[in-house]
C-alpha cells in the first residue's frame, strides 16, 4: 500500500505497509459492502467476486478459505479509499506487462456501483519488458536463478543520463537496451548526440562573446533574415514544444519528449553546417546567434523534463 503525499501540487502515494488498511478495518468494510450487494459467493471455503457480472472474463478470490484477504481484496480497499475517503479526481497505476490482464478485469471491479465511485476508476499505464543488449549478445537476466542486474549497477556502468534517457524512450513498448550504444560517445546514442548540441551551442555563445558579440534580445534582431530552408526547420522545431509537452502530459508518453528534442539536435546540426554565423555581416550574425542560444534553451528545458543534465562542455 501507499501513503498519501502532495506535491507541486499533484496528490501521489510512497509504499507503506498494507496492514495499515487492515488495521481500519477497511478491506472487510469493502468486501462487506460487496457481499451485502450481492457480488460475492462463497466456494471451497473462499468468498469469490462475482467479476464476470461486471464484464470480466473470470471471477476473484476476496477472502481465501484460510480467512486471509487476497491482494485483489487488498487493491479494491485501497483504490476505494484513495477515491472516496480521500477524494481522488484521478488515479494512475504505473503495471508491468505481465499485469495486462489484471488491469482490464480491476477496470470491471471499479465500475460495480456498491463501491460508490460514482463512474470514477482508476486509469492503467502498462510499461513493457526491457531487455539487456551488449552488441550482439544478449544479457542473461534471472529472478529464478538469482542472476539479476541491480539498477545501481546498471547506473554505475553507463551512467544516470542514458538510464533515464533510454528507459524513458520507450515506455509502451519493447525495448532492446544496448549497453555498448548508452556508452558510445557519437551521433550513434542518441543521449550523447542530444548533450553535444546543448554544449556545442554553449561555445558558440562563449566563443562569439569573446569576440565582442553576446546574445542579443528577441527585440534586436531581424528576424526576416532567417529565412533558409534550415533555419525555418529549425524555427519550426522549437515552436512545437509547447504543443509536445501538452500531449505528452495528456497520453502519459513521456517518450515524445525523447522523439521531439532528439530531433531537435538533428535540426540545429544542419542549421550549423550550413548556416555560418561568425564572419556574417552583423544582423544575420546576431539573428543566427539568437536562434542558436534558443535552440540550447528549449534543449535545456527537455532535458530537463527528462532528468538528464545539459553540459556546457563536452
Amino acid at each position: 500500500m501507499r501513503k498519501h503525499l502532495r506535491r507541486y501540487g499533484v496528490e501521489f502515494d510512497e509504499w507503506f505497509p498494507e496492514s495499515r488498511l487492515h488495521e481500519s478495518g477497511y478491506v472487510a468494510e469493502t468486501v462487506r459492502l460487496l457481499t451485502e450487494a450481492g457480488r460475492t459467493y462463497e466456494k471451497d471455503g473462499a468468498v469469490w467476486l462475482k467479476n464476470t457480472e461486471l464484464g470480466a472474463e473470470k471471477d476473484e478470490v476476496l477472502r481465501r478459505a484460510n480467512g486471509f484477504y487476497t491482494y485483489y481484496a487488498v487493491d479494491i480497499a485501497y483504490h476505494r479509499n484513495k477515491f472516496v475517503r480521500r477524494g481522488f479526481d484521478r488515479v494512475i497505476d504505473v503495471w508491468g506487462a505481465d499485469h495486462h490482464g489484471h488491469s482490464i478485469r480491476f477496470s470491471a471491479t471499479m465500475a460495480a456501483p456498491e463501491l460508490g465511485l460514482e463512474g470514477k476508476k482508476p486509469e492503467f499505464i502498462i510499461m513493457q519488458m526491457v531487455r539487456l543488449v551488449r552488441g550482439d549478445e544478449v544479457v542473461k537476466i534471472s529472478k529464478r536463478t538469482g542472476k539479476a542486474l541491480a539498477l545501481n549497477d546498471l547506473i554505475d556502468e553507463i551512467g544516470t543520463d542514458a538510464c533515464r534517457f533510454f528507459f524513458n524512450a520507450k515506455p509502451d513498448t519493447h525495448l532492446d537496451f544496448d549497453l555498448d550504444l548508452a556508452i558510445r560517445k557519437d551521433s550513434e546514442n542518441p543521449v550523447y548526440y542530444v548533450q553535444y548540441a546543448h554544449a556545442r551551442i554553449c561555445s558558440l555563445a562563449a566563443m562569439m562573446a569573446a569576440e565582442g558579440f553576446a546574445v542579443p534580445e528577441y527585440s534586436e534582431i531581424d528576424i526576416c533574415l532567417l529565412d533558409t530552408e534550415a533555419e525555418k526547420e529549425l524555427i519550426k522545431q522549437i515552436s512545437l514544444l509547447p504543443d509536445e509537452i501538452s500531449l505528452a502530459a495528456r497520453d502519459y508518453d513521456p517518450s515524445r519528449i525523447n522523439k521531439y528534442v532528439t530531433e531537435l539536435a538533428a535540426r540545429f546540426h544542419k542549421f550549423y553546417t550550413v548556416c555560418r554565423i561568425k564572419g556574417e555581416e552583423h544582423a544575420l550574425l546576431t539573428a543566427r546567434l539568437k536562434l542558436a542560444d534558443t535552440t540550447r534553451i528549449v534543449t535545456g528545458v527537455c532535458l530537463g523534463l527528462l532528468g538528464v543534465t545539459a553540459p556546457e562542455k563536452m
